[in-house]
């Protein structure tokens, strides 16, 4: 067996949703999406979903071409989802130059994923401070690092870098990293998807407009739901 047939063999033996997943009655849906999004959050918590707070992160460059990683939700609120990152990295390049982006979430502890997209927007230095001053003396270590997305010269330079930066971080809990940006992408668009495992899988889409209120405080009918075919 060749390695190609052996993977795609493996590939195909795979499996999806071997548990007994939730039902989803969209009617039952409230009218904005951060309620929902905090209901589903804590039901995966509850379902054992392992780091149910990491997510997909997209972006396009310059030339528009698309961009994906993962990383980590920081809050979710009225003004919409928050990350942080560097400004300098590749990420944050990208959203200086196009300030739009797209989240997604995935829980297959109960098959569930959720979509949110809208523009990004740079929260303010001293947020940005209390963002990263809130995490663990390895996140500050990390940050203190710094020179994300760069290209690396060997592993032995990364360990002298990081050693530093952990020394810097115990002795001095409140230094500062000037790059350090919190974000927010204040939602456009919000999809929740249920699985199912008859393939008739429940998608329920939120949309607004460009200045409409965030999803957190919008009052009945600021929001449109619709149903998506699966």
């Amino acid at each position: 067996m060749t390695d190609a047939s052996a993977f795609l063999e493996l590939l195909h033996a795979q499996r999806v949703w071997d548990v007994e997943l939730p039902s989803f009655d969209p009617s039952a849906a409230p009218p904005a999406p951060l309620p929902l999004f905090h209901a589903w959050f804590a039901e995966a918590v509850a379902a054992g979903q392992a780091e149910p707070h990491t997510m997909t992160l997209a972006t396009v460059d310059a030339e528009g071409r698309p961009d994906v990683r993962t990383l980590m939700l920081h809050d979710a609120d009225a003004r919409g989802w928050h990350f942080a990152s560097h400004a300098g990295s590749a990420k944050g390049r990208q959203l200086a130059g196009r300030p739009y982006a797209a989240l997604g979430f995935y829980w297959p502890a109960q098959g569930r994923q959720v979509r949110v997209r809208g523009p990004v927007t740079a929260c303010s230095p001293a947020e940005s401070r209390a963002d990263l001053h809130a995490r663990s003396t390895g996140a500050l270590a990390s940050a203190l690092v710094g020179r994300q997305s760069e290209v690396l010269g060997s592993t032995g330079e990364l360990d002298r870098a990081s050693d530093a930066a952990w020394q810097r971080a115990r002795e001095e809990p409140d230094a500062e990293v000037a790059s350090w940006t919190r974000y927010v992408v204040e939602p456009r668009e919000v999809e929740f998807f249920q699985g199912d495992a008859r393939r008739r899988h429940v998608r329920l889409r939120y949309r607004r407009e460009a200045g409409a209120p965030n999803g957190g405080g919008s009052p009945a009918g600021v929001w449109e739901r619709e149903l998506l075919w699966p």
